[in-house]
């Protein structure tokens, strides 16, 4: 989802803010009390997130992994997230409205939302024990950042032309499959670079 917003109110309880989701119309984020409204997306952002969550459910068809897009929430301390995508094995313990053992965690990056997911949200998904892979993609600029629990949750990044490899679900994706029909200027540089050189 794309940047949280301002403050929401005072502090509230856990089963309150759960309870509040479910009436409301605009989603909500919950850090240790407090409630921030969500914004809205881009049309990029929903492209990439829409691109690797049809990616991941075409692969996961049929195994006991499964993925979620940002309808879904992770709690992870006394905090619930909407992540972008996110993808889920066995779980111990399930709940109808979020997981607290997703495997694999993908953020849409906007200038607004930036701080946030590279801080806040980098900082408490990294904490989760079954998390293997926290991903990270930028929307006004190719560039897809992936973070392993297994190298240390050292950064790395792949660009058009490489491919991004998800370990643990066993997945090779291209970075072209990432941005398809994302409108940008590297994203429309290099589709006219490849058409040229046809």
């Amino acid at each position: 989802m794309s940047a949280t917003l301002q403050l929401t109110g005072t502090w509230i309880s856990e089963e309150d803010y759960l309870a509040g989701e479910l009436a409301s119309e605009i989603k909500h984020e919950y850090i240790d009390g407090y409630v921030y409204a969500m914004a809205g997306a881009s049309r990029n952002h929903e492209r990439i997130a829409g691109n690797v969550f049809g990616e991941l459910s075409n692969f996961l068809k049929n195994k006991p992994c499964e993925p979620f897009s940002s309808g879904l929430k992770i709690k992870t301390g006394s905090r619930f997230f909407y992540p972008d995508v996110m993808v889920v094995c066995a779980e111990n313990k399930q709940h109808d409205y979020y997981t607290e053992s997703p495997v694999i965690i993908v953020e849409v990056l906007s200038k607004f939302s930036r701080r946030m997911d590279e801080t806040t949200k980098r900082i408490a998904y990294q904490s989760i024990p079954g998390l293997k892979e926290f991903v990270l993609i930028e929307q006004d600029f190719v560039d897809v950042e992936v973070c392993r629990k297994s190298e240390g949750w050292v950064s790395n990044h792949y660009f058009m032309g490489d491919s991004v490899r998800f370990d643990a679900i066993d997945l090779m994706l291209t970075v072209e499959e990432i941005y398809a029909r994302v409108d940008n200027d590297e994203v429309r540089s290099y589709f006219q670079e490849q058409q040229a050189q046809q």
